[in-house]
């Protein structure tokens, strides 16, 4: 396994949030978190970022435990993040945005290359204000800023959210493309749809807690598990 979450356990302040929450990501695999809103999803990514305080557990990438590794140095190790809400550099330009990926891990020109190759609609406006971005172009800027570190395991916080259909399928093809050429994706998705389409295995989370996780062929043949935890 690539990424093994195990026992982890973190929240804000005094506030638990997740508890015990355990997974684990093979190379080449898309496995989703689903749940209900405030099941613990985006906190698990944010644990897994060093963005939060974990109070226990562990974080492994590539065997090695990254719960004392600061955010600052989680690119580094190989964690690529697409936050919930882009958070973009919205004054600084699609090129300099794509530059500070670089610098995160750092990362050869090369990869900024193959981002674009991703998302050549973003060749066309390098010299373009994030800011002045349609919201799929903002979203496209965002992943492929953190494809620029080159990452072995990448988080994304639902990626196609608020986004038209046309936006929702190019951003699909290309996670499908990333997963072909071996890069491991933690997915965050609200659309059964896309889980179905994309994922591999899927983690459901209920009150900050692992509950059960299965392939998404398991998945289709039993509806009663997403109207156990996602109440559809």
């Amino acid at each position: 396994m690539i990424l093994s979450v195990d026992l982890l356990c973190a929240g804000y302040k005094d506030l638990a949030v997740l508890r015990d929450v355990s997974f684990d990501v093979k190379q080449g695999e898309v496995h989703c978190l689903l749940g209900r809103n405030g099941a613990g999803k985006s906190t698990a990514m944010k644990a897994i970022m060093g963005l939060i305080p974990v109070t226990s557990g562990r974080v492994l990438l590539n065997s090695n435990d990254l719960v004392d590794t600061p955010a600052s140095l989680r690119g580094k190790q190989g964690l690529g993040y697409v936050p919930q809400g882009r958070r973009l550099f919205a004054d600084l330009t699609v090129a300099e945005n794509l530059e500070i990926g670089l610098l995160t891990r750092p990362s050869p020109r090369s990869a900024r290359d193959a981002a674009l190759d991703l998302f050549p609609r973003l060749r066309e406006r390098l010299a373009q204000r994030a800011a002045t971005l349609s919201g799929g172009e903002q979203q496209m800027l965002a992943i492929a800023r953190a494809l620029c570190t080159e990452p072995d395991v990448l988080l994304m916080d639902e990626p196609t959210e608020g986004l038209q259909p046309s936006m929702i399928d190019a951003i699909r093809v290309v996670i499908r493309r990333l997963r072909d050429s071996g890069t491991a994706i933690v997915l965050i998705e609200q659309r059964l749809e896309t889980v179905l389409r994309l994922a591999d295995r899927v983690t459901f989370l209920e009150n900050g807690r692992t509950r059960e996780t299965v392939s998404v062929s398991d998945l289709k043949g039993k509806p009663d598990l997403t109207k156990q935890y996602l109440g559809v």
